[in-house]
This record gives structure tokens, C-alpha cells and sequence, in this order.
């Protein structure tokens, strides 16, 4: 049960990953097009800043701790 809880929370923050490194390079790529006069969706990244990219940064650092502190507490148990 623990090893599937692990795994399905390991594919949750893969997929997390792409979605804040989907975000980063939409960002990037925007401000980028902003700078040469060209819209490529600035402002829509900006309205969706609060409602899915912040929590979606937040899922990935406390996913990367949950997921730290279980290997170390499996360490610590496994090394007895």
C-alpha cells in the first residue's frame, strides 16, 4: 500500500513538473513577445498565474519534501 501511495505521488509531481515547465517556457516565450510587440498570450498567463500556477508550484515543493522525507524515514527504517 505504501509503495503504491509512493509511486502514484512520484506520478503526480511528473506530471506537476511539465506543467511548471509548460508555464516557464509560456512565460518566457511571452515576455519575449511582448518585448518585440507581439502578443503571445502575456496577459493570459498573467490571469492564470494565482489560480493554477502558484498551486501547482506549491504541489511540486511539498511534493518534492513529502516525497524526501518518506525516503529518509524508509532509510531510517530499513537500516534497524
Amino acid at each position: 500500500m505504501k509503495d503504491k501511495l509512493i509511486y502514484w505521488v512520484n506520478q503526480l509531481l511528473v506530471a506537476d513538473f511539465f506543467l511548471v515547465l509548460f508555464s516557464f517556457f509560456w512565460f518566457a516565450i511571452a515576455l519575449l513577445g511582448r518585448s518585440i510587440g507581439v502578443s503571445l498570450g502575456l496577459d493570459l498567463w498573467y490571469s492564470l498565474w494565482n489560480p493554477v500556477f502558484t498551486p501547482a508550484i506549491g504541489l511540486l515543493m511539498a511534493g518534492a519534501l513529502f516525497t524526501g522525507l518518506m525516503n529518509q524515514i524508509n532509510k531510517r527504517l530499513n537500516s534497524d
